[in-house]
């Protein structure tokens, strides 16, 4: 039987991790959600595995496979499509590398299904700083950096550039995804800002945040250079383009 939700993991080189990350979505007990992966190539096999454990769990594991690396935004709305047309009522983004702790995915989902959330958020900092193993200087850039946005947005979340969020469908069928500009971490900020901006209800739901143990972390300074800009790009386009902040309808 399909779920009603779906959990999307943007993957490259992760094979250290994929396999223990679906099982840990695939095994909790509250709540049925389907595994959509999408893989950039990975050199090291990554798609093979998950490939593999999709023939063992037939109907709930799924992948795309692209051609490259093409940003993590991109690998997200290529899913939030995919999620649409399969008749996904809640759309859940999150890392292969368990910094995002599976089981929270059951908070996620029940802020959005019965809570009142339109878009529910794993933050790191909604009750203090709750990040476990980054270096100090990381911490802070990423503290303050979400503090930066919300000062230039006019958005109340707390944790602007989480990467752990629960999105309903009428959210992402009222957004014009392919306008949807930024591919790296600016990303997540364009999501929360439009879903804000169109009225959404956003809610936070606290989580700690735990540095991965394997594999390698794919952020980069170019990375943070584009969500510094990006932000306040963002701030402009909702005072000269507010046709861009518009809902669409779900008959497009």
């Amino acid at each position: 039987m399909k779920s009603d939700s779906v959990v999307i993991i943007p993957t490259y080189n992760e094979k250290e991790n994929i396999a223990a990350i679906i099982a840990a979505v695939l095994e909790l007990g509250e709540h049925q959600f389907d595994v959509l992966v999408i893989d950039d190539n990975s050199p090291d096999g990554t798609a093979a595995i998950v490939d593999d454990l999709a023939t063992q769990t037939p109907g709930r594991i799924h992948l795309l496979r692209r051609s490259g690396k093409l940003g993590l935004g991109t690998a997200y709305i290529a899913g939030f499509k995919w999620a649409l047309e399969k008749g996904y009522d809640y759309v859940i983004e999150m890392d292969a590398d368990f910094s995002h702790p599976p089981r929270k995915l059951i908070d996620l989902q029940r802020a959005c299904a019965s809570e009142g959330a339109d878009v529910a958020v794993g933050s790191r900092y909604l009750t203090g700083v709750n990040v476990v193993n980054w270096p100090m200087g990381r911490v802070l850039m990423s503290y303050y950096a979400s503090a930066y946005v919300r000062i230039v947005t006019g958005m109340s979340v707390r944790d602007t550039t989480a990467g752990f969020v629960c999105y309903r469908r009428q959210v992402l069928e009222a957004i014009d995804l392919d306008a949807i500009e930024f591919k790296g971490y600016a990303f997540q900020i364009e999501m929360k800002f439009t879903a804000h901006r169109m009225g959404f209800t956003i809610k936070e739901v606290p989580i700690v945040f735990v540095n991965r143990e394997l594999g390698t972390s794919k952020m980069s300074g170019g990375i943070f250079g584009e969500a510094l800009f990006g932000v306040i790009k963002l701030r402009l386009s909702s005072w000269f383009n507010p046709k861009k902040y518009r809902r669409r309808s779900t008959k497009e």
